[in-house]
């Protein structure tokens, strides 16, 4: 028999779910049955859904020859990652707000599944003494928000599972956290734009494009005038996701505007696919600007794109006894000195 005792990050969760965590190498099946016979929560049996409480014991009646097989003894070391590469604009108990640069992914993929923010800031986390992994049943710190990979700024981490429960919760209510970018578009805009679509994404080729609901009115893009007139709250098309996005020119110098967008929906590349389809593609875009022609001479390495502001509201700030209201960060390093070559003085038009 094997007793596991229930921590602060491993409670307020259903049985079922804490078992898929604990034995990744049990298929679904094999949870369902185990609970039904193999499983004991404080001495007596339980259901699939049995919220898991601190202190709680749970005996699991399964042979030692067959726990190896569904629970791999957890590598407690650190990654084998390069350097740490990413910033901190904000630390507490519960969460932490890293500035991801631009080049490093955020959770990996087929080609790079160890150098990732993730990775990176799981191993400060294990070097600060956050999180001690070897003490930890099923928990692991996460990020909340994901960037593109070329797309440089703010990323949240929950550092406990309350939190991170807490801020997912918040990211799917949409209005719990404003999130800000900054980029740098091709083209003069000299009007705020509302943009509004749909957003339909090819897998196969990681690309995705904009079913624009301005089709109807036989513009490229909604601005605020016709924005209400054109767009269909109720529209149940079965292809593609609703998508909002919410742009603000800054300044136009030498071809290229500076603009703050405000992400409404967060869908992959939104904002990358939604500006070209404006006909104001990013600086450095080569998969929807297709603008190399702007970027020959200025060694670009990825569009010109940085999340650079959380707007906390009051329901947020009350669950984490903040006591401001955002987080700002601008882009770091060489990347940032791309950005003060088109724009010196930068700071001056995004504190207002």
């Amino acid at each position: 028999m094997i007793n596991i005792t229930i921590n602060k990050n491993d409670a307020h969760q259903r049985l079922d779910r804490f078992l898929r965590k604990y034995l990744p190498g049990a298929q679904l099946s094999y949870i369902y049955k185990a609970i039904r016979k193999d499983v004991k929560v404080n001495g007596s049996r339980a259901k699939n859904d049995t919220i898991l409480e601190e202190g709680d014991s749970l005996q699991l009646y399964i042979s030692d020859e067959m726990m190896k097989k569904l629970h791999p003894k957890k590598n407690t070391a650190k990654h084998s990652v390069s350097k740490r590469s990413f910033g901190i604009a904000y630390e507490d108990d519960n969460m932490l707000v890293a500035v991801k640069p631009q080049g490093l992914l955020t959770h990996g993929d087929h080609k790079e599944k160890k150098d990732t923010l993730v990775n990176q800031v799981t191993d400060y986390l294990i070097g600060t003494g956050a999180y001690i992994p070897r003490i930890e049943k099923t928990f692991t710190p996460a990020a909340v928000n994901r960037l593109d990979r070329n797309t440089s700024g703010l990323v949240i981490f929950g550092k406990n599972s309350t939190s991170l429960r807490e801020l997912n919760d918040i990211i799917k209510r949409r209005d719990g956290i404003e999130k800000y970018y900054l980029a740098i578009a091709i083209g003069e805009l000299n009007e705020n734009l509302r943009l509004r679509g749909k957003l339909i994404k090819d897998e196969a080729r990681n690309i995705v494009k904009i079913d624009s609901f301005s089709k109807h009115s036989g513009k490229e893009y909604i601005s605020s005038e016709n924005y209400n007139a054109v767009y269909d709250e109720d529209s149940t098309s079965e292809i593609g996701k609703q998508i909002e996005t919410v742009v603000k020119p800054l300044v136009y110098r030498n071809g290229f505007t500076l603009v703050e967008i405000n992400l409404i929906t967060g869908r992959s590349h939104q904002i990358r696919a939604h500006l070209a389809e404006a006909g104001y593609p990013l600086l450095g875009d080569e998969k929807y600007g297709k603008a190399l022609k702007h970027v020959e001479n200025m060694d670009m390495r990825g569009q010109m794109l940085h999340a650079y502001k959380l707007k906390f509201n009051d329901y947020t700030k009350e669950i984490f006894s903040l006591n401001f209201g955002e987080i700002t960060a601008l882009p770091q390093g060489r990347a940032y000195e791309k950005w003060k070559e088109l724009f010196p003085d930068i700071e001056k038009y995004i504190s207002k």
